[in-house]
């Protein structure tokens, strides 16, 4: 324990050290490069110390004591979330492996370069049909800690690692990639500016089912006034998983036609406008409203120490009758004619702003025109037909001329006076 505090307390005076660290205005491109080295060699040691005192945290449950997990005690430490990960997954793996850990120590690989051949091991591992005797393992990681040596990324390292599974499979009569559900990946993460972004390894049935679903619901669809769909491949696929998850949100056979997505909004007492979203935190007003027009939404007020003050009840919004009347109406997306199948049913007066959730202040929008009605300046009247109009925004037409529903298109102004 002495012989630990002290090198701790010689650490510490290393970092004072390094904060009087700077390139010199006399500093040669050599030196600068040297130096450059000597930090990279520096931070990947304590790349590979951090990920040991991570599993030792976690070994000696020290977050357990109150009741959180390693993970949340390293990012309250002020960890990223990916990287308090990486340092549990690699601590907890050197102890399995047989040449890593040196190398890693010494500092020749980053952690990203660790993580790799740690996450390719477990890869090969996985695609073996029976366990694979220290031999084979260390075989395997020698392979994944050359090509590292060679430089490679750690993407590389990881498609090596999928090969090299494959080849194992194929040994031991394993089942091919393509079929194999042992080693499936899916996550979906959050971005630093507030976006989902999405990414999974699946095998072949699953990634059928993906596609079938995607490839039947992304179409083209032509614009409200005729011209080609201006969405890209990517952004008609984006709609179309929205389509799949509101499809999945109507299958629970207790609800005839139940709201597409239920909400939970949390609203500060103090700072009423910095409401959040449970999973993914801050939304604008405008989002704020669209996901009001067709969702269960409960709220909560919660005092500055995040503690509820009040339950608000579950708004049901469009109750099944209302929804039944006004697809009778609109027949499909008022706006582009999407099957009414997939639609939102839209406040025109916004319901956040007292809009009634009444048949005529209602109208049948799919989730991609939902989100530009709300974002980009339409609005829908209802008009003396009883039907609802759309009126563009100024970029769409300077004029702002009003456009019937979709399954209305064929009449004009004067006919419907």
């Amino acid at each position: 324990m002495f012989e630990y505090a002290g090198l701790m307390g010689e650490i510490r005076s290393v970092i004072d050290s390094m904060r009087e660290v700077t390139v010199a205005d006399t500093a040669s491109g050599r030196q600068v490069f040297d130096g450059t080295k000597t930090l990279m060699e520096l931070r990947n040691v304590v790349d590979h110390l951090l990920a040991v005192h991570a599993a030792a945290l976690d070994r000696l449950g020290v977050a357990k004591q109150s009741g959180g997990t390693t993970r949340n005690l390293l990012i309250e430490m002020g960890a990223a979330p990916g990287v308090a990960s990486r340092w549990l997954r690699i601590g907890a793996a050197l102890a399995s492996l047989q040449r890593l850990p040196a190398y890693a120590g010494d500092g020749v690989f980053s952690g990203e370069h660790v993580d790799a051949i740690v996450l390719g091991v477990a890869h090969i591992i996985r695609r073996a049909t029976a366990d694979l005797c220290d031999q084979e393992r260390l075989e395997h990681e020698r392979a994944l800690i050359s090509q590292a040596m060679s430089g490679a990324t750690p993407k590389e390292i990881g498609q090596t690692a999928r090969e090299l599974g494959n080849q194992i499979a194929d040994e031991t009569g394993g089942l091919p990639a393509s079929e194999d559900r042992g080693v499936n990946e899916f996550s979906v993460t959050e971005t630093a500016d507030g976006r989902v972004r999405v990414k999974g390894d699946l095998d072949i049935v699953v990634g059928e089912k993906l596609m079938t679903a995607i490839d039947s619901l992304s179409g083209a669809r032509p614009e409200p006034d005729g011209s080609p769909d201006a969405r890209t491949r990517g952004q008609q696929r984006a709609d179309a998983l929205e389509q799949i998850l509101d499809a999945a949100g109507t299958a629970d056979p207790r609800f005839v036609t139940p709201p597409k997505t239920h909400i939970t909004l949390t609203v500060p007492a103090d700072t009423p406008d910095a409401a959040r979203l449970q999973w993914l935190g801050p939304v604008s007003q405008v989002t704020a409203k669209r996901l009001a027009c067709d969702a269960g939404i409960t709220e909560i007020i919660i005092d500055g120490q995040t503690v509820p003050l009040q339950m608000g009840h579950e708004k049901r919004l469009f109750p099944p009758h209302l929804r039944k009347a006004i697809i009778v109406r609109d027949r499909c997306c008022i706006k582009c004619g999407a099957p009414a199948s997939w639609g939102h049913v839209h406040h025109m007066r916004h319901w956040i702003d007292g809009g009634p959730t009444d048949l005529d202040n209602g109208c049948l929008l799919c989730p991609s025109c939902h989100a530009e009605v709300h974002a980009h300046g339409w609005e829908i009247v209802m008009g003396l037909d009883r039907h609802p109009w759309l009126i563009p925004p100024v970029t769409v037409d300077p004029r702002r001329h009003p456009l019937p529903a979709y399954n209305r298109r064929t009449m004009h102004l004067d006919a419907a006076a």
